[in-house]
Parts: structure tokens; C-alpha cells; sequence
């Protein structure tokens, strides 16, 4: 073999292949490398990657192609676990109320069973007939509104007795007619001197029996029940009397003025027209429902609270039993007096409350009779609450605006939009207030909800509970 000719024909590598296979070899063993160390490299790269691409101002909106974009998963001063932003509609569908809170003195009260009645010999008034006679005709009808004076029914008297002593009446004041003429004529003849002045006194001595006989019958008519006006207009008229009319009764004199537009209710009527009665029945029945008493009815174990109110002359307040929860409680009420006796058998002790009544509705028919709807009625259950003790500077809100959940309790404060739960320490709660600790969870000028407290607590729980998480199954 000719090895000069074999050499002569092998190929020859130039520099710039060299070079490049070079190059090639540094840019593979780079990439191995890469890859061998990207868990040390890529984090902060992206970290660095992130910092570099975010927008500066909102000058640099972010991408429409973020699926992110526009959604805040936290605003800023807001805890979106313990805050709730709500809707105007929210708002009233809950009606939603707040106040600000302040620093004010709280009445501790014990509630106590009660019941509204009349005023004992003052609210219910019986008409009774004055004279035995028969019921020729009935002014009022049941339920209708009467002022004191007004005709209520009309007797035409049918009793012998009481025609008998008013025709003794009309006979006695013809006697002392006949005598006082005659002792005029008497005065004028014993002056001329044509008959002594003896015959004169005579007559004057029976002129005085006659008088005296006729006071008594006078007062005789009283007892069978005229008034002194029917017995003058006897004795003016010089008729019988045929008939009376029975007016309503003024009110019972008890230390106040009772205003002009305070009328009696007919309660019942116990008789008919034609019905002859006698002297004293039961014509009807009327009632004062100006002002009644609420009759409370204290436990054994609450009766020392009950007389140290008492004594103390504080405020009660009364509500009313009806299921209505929009009910207002009555205010400004004071114990009249505290029972002697404690019932036997349910073993409570009574108490009396004087309540002050309003009109609330009045009607007229078209007979003219005139109808009154008042705003408490006797039977009325209620709620009496009697204050015992007496606290100052405390933060007091209604039992609304406090929210319970297991052993904590939550009021909302208002902050801008939002509302704020915030955990506080209930140190007393009754019906209608929740007191809460001055320890710094809620302070005097902070805006609160005081209304609605629970459903914006469900609305929290429900928040937090509920719906599917957006970024379920999406690796980022």
C-alpha cells in the first residue's frame, strides 16, 4: 500500500470549525447544568421576574388577561373575616339601625306579671233609678260615649207613695197660701183698731206649723229621690210631678280637674223601655276609662325590691303583652300603693300602678250617637319592670345590637361602608337592653349597629361557610 497517497487524501479541520465546536460544547454543558440546578436559580428568578414586571402606579393598569385582575381578596383595613360591606337594599331589608355610642346611667329591672283594671270606686259608676216608675224612654245605646249631665233615660213616675206625698205638698202650700193672706189682711185691721192684736198672732202661729210641716214633706221628697229643683218647680208650677229624667252622674271628686272632653262609656244597660223598676234598681252601668290602674303582682322573693322602689318613688316601665314586638313600653309610671295582704293561695303580694289613658279612635253614627276607643282596656295583660339598682357610665344598647355566638357575644361597628364585628363582655342583658363592658372593645363616639345584629351575624358565618372557592383545582 502506497501510505504517502492515503495521507495525502485525509481531511483537514480549519480553526473556525474548532471555535464553534467549542462554543457548542460550553453552551450544552450549560444547559445540563441549568438543569441540574433549577431548583437553586428558579425561585428567585421568578421572585425577580415579578418585582420587575409589576405595575408602578395606576398609571400601569394590570392585564385584561390576569384572571385575577379586578378581584381583592383583602381590603385594606379591613378584616374580611370579622367585616361585612352591605348593600342600601341590605340595609333595609334587615332594617338596619345605628347610634353612637355614649357613656350613659342604666336602671337594673326585675319584670313582674301584671294586669290593667279599673280604679276601685272611681272607674265603674252605677245609675240607679231615683223613684219607682216605668222606662218610657232610653237616651244611650251600649258602648256609647256620655258627658257628664247628659239625659240617659226617662221614668214616668207611677208610685202611689210618691204621688201621695206630692199631693200632701201642693196642699200644704195652698194652707200657707191662705195664711199669708190672711194674716195680711189681719196686719191692716189690727192697725185701724177694729179688732185686737191677739187674732194677729194666731194666725202668724199657724202660719209657722204650716211651714214647718212643709219642710218636712220636703224632705220627705228628697229621701224618695227628687231633687230640690223638682220639689221647687212643684211648688212653683203647683203640678204633680209625672216624670224624671235621669242625667249621668259627674265625676267623682278625687283632687283633679277632669278635663271638659271626658265622657263616661256605657258599659251595659240592664233595663228596656215599658220595664217598670223601682226606686234604686240598676239602670245602667257606666265606665271612666280616663285613667285605670295596672295591678302588678310581685313573688315572695321579689317583694323587698318592690317596697324599696316604692320608697325610692322610681320609674317603672310596662309592656304590653300582645305578641307584638314593635310595641312600645310605657314609661313614667309610679307605684300608687302596695297591698296589705299577701294572696293565700298563689302567695304573691299586689301592687298598683297608676296608667294614664288616651283616645285613639272616635266615631259617630248616623244617629248621633258617639263611640271611643281607648288605647288601654281593662283585662290587658302586661309586663311590669321594676328597677332595683341603679348604675352610671355604662355603654347600653338594645338587646338587638348585640349578637350571640356560643359563649361570645359581637357588636358591628360602622367603619365607612363595612361593618366590624367586635367581641365584647356582656355584663347584663334583659329583654329589652344588653349592658357591655367599658374595657376598650367599643369606645363613647364609635358608630354601631343597633339593630339586625343577628343576621349580620349569619351573614358573617354564611360568608365564611358558603360558595365554592374560585381558585379551586387551579395551580398558580
Amino acid at each position: 500500500m502506497n501510505t504517502h497517497a492515503m495521507k495525502s487524501h485525509a481531511p483537514t479541520v480549519s480553526p473556525v470549525m474548532i471555535r464553534w465546536l467549542v462554543a457548542l460544547g460550553v453552551i450544552g454543558a450549560g444547559v445540563v447544568g441549568a438543569v441540574l440546578f433549577r431548583n437553586q436559580w428558579l425561585p428567585k428568578a421568578s421572585s425577580l421576574w415579578a418585582l420587575v414586571s409589576a405595575p408602578a402606579s395606576e398609571d400601569h393598569p394590570a392585564s385584561a388577561e390576569d384572571e385575577h385582575a379586578g378581584h381583592d381578596h383583602a381590603h385594606a383595613g379591613h378584616d374580611e373575616g370579622n367585616s361585612l360591606e352591605l348593600s342600601p337594599q341590605a340595609k333595609k331589608n334587615i332594617g338596619l339601625q345605628t347610634a353612637v355610642v355614649k357613656l350613659q346611667p342604666f336602671v337594673r329591672t326585675i319584670s313582674m306579671p301584671a294586669m290593667v283594671i279599673g280604679r276601685p270606686g272611681r272607674s265603674q259608676v252605677d245609675v240607679t233609678a231615683p223613684l219607682g216608675g216605668r222606662v218610657t224612654r232610653i237616651y244611650p245605646i251600649k258602648g256609647d260615649a256620655v258627658q257628664p249631665g247628659q239625659p240617659l233615660f226617662d221614668l214616668r213616675l207611677t208610685h202611689e207613695e210618691l204621688v201621695k206625698a206630692q199631693s200632701e205638698l201642693l196642699s200644704l202650700v195652698e194652707q200657707l197660701d191662705v195664711e199669708l193672706r190672711e194674716i195680711r189682711r189681719l196686719e191692716k185691721v189690727v192697725q185701724s183698731g177694729a179688732i185686737p192684736g191677739r187674732r194677729l198672732l194666731e194666725r202668724q202661729y199657724e202660719k209657722q206649723k204650716i211651714e214647718a210641716v212643709l219642710n218636712a214633706q220636703q224632705q220627705s221628697l228628697l229621701l224618695h229621690g227628687l231633687t230640690q229643683q223638682q220639689i221647687d218647680g212643684i211648688i212653683q208650677k203647683r203640678k204633680l210631678l209625672q216624670g224624671v229624667t235621669v242625667v249621668a252622674p259627674e265625676h267623682p271628686k278625687n283632687g283633679y280637674v277632669v278635663p271638659p272632653t271626658h265622657p263616661f262609656t256605657v258599659r251595659t244597660l240592664n233595663v228596656r223601655s215599658g220595664q217598670y223598676v223601682d226606686a234604686g234598681a240598676p239602670l245602667c252601668m257606666l265606665m271612666d276609662y280616663a285613667e285605670l290602674y295596672i295591678q302588678g303582682r310581685a313573688f315572695e322573693q321579689d317583694a323587698d325590691e318592690l317596697l324599696q322602689a316604692a320608697r325610692e318613688g322610681w320609674e317603672l316601665n310596662a309592656t304590653l303583652e300582645d305578641g307584638n314586638e314593635q310595641s312600645q313600653p310605657i314609661g313614667g309610671l309610679k307605684i300608687v300603693y302596695v297591698d296589705n295582704e299577701v294572696d293565700p293561695d298563689s302567695r304573691a303580694l299586689h301592687f298598683y300602678v297608676s296608667l294614664p289613658n288616651e283616645i285613639v279612635l272616635e266615631s259617630t253614627s248616623t244617629h248621633g250617637h258617639r263611640f271611643l276607643t281607648w288605647r288601654y282596656k281593662t283585662g290587658q295583660r302586661m309586663q311590669l319592670r321594676v328597677p332595683v339598682e341603679q348604675w352610671t357610665d355604662r355603654i347600653v344598647l338594645p338587646v338587638d345590637g348585640v349578637a350571640k355566638d356560643g359563649v361570645e357575644y359581637y357588636a358591628f361597628q360602622q367603619n365607612g361602608d363595612h361593618f366590624e364585628r367586635v367581641p365584647v363582655q356582656v355584663e347584663y342583658q334583659d329583654q329589652l337592653w344588653t349592658v357591655v363592658a367599658n374595657d376598650g372593645s367599643l369606645f363613647p363616639g364609635d358608630t354601631v349597629a343597633i339593630s339586625g345584629a343577628h343576621q349580620l351575624q349569619m351573614a358573617l358565618k354564611n360568608k365564611a361557610g358558603g360558595g365554592v372557592d374560585p381558585h379551586a383545582g387551579h395551580n398558580h
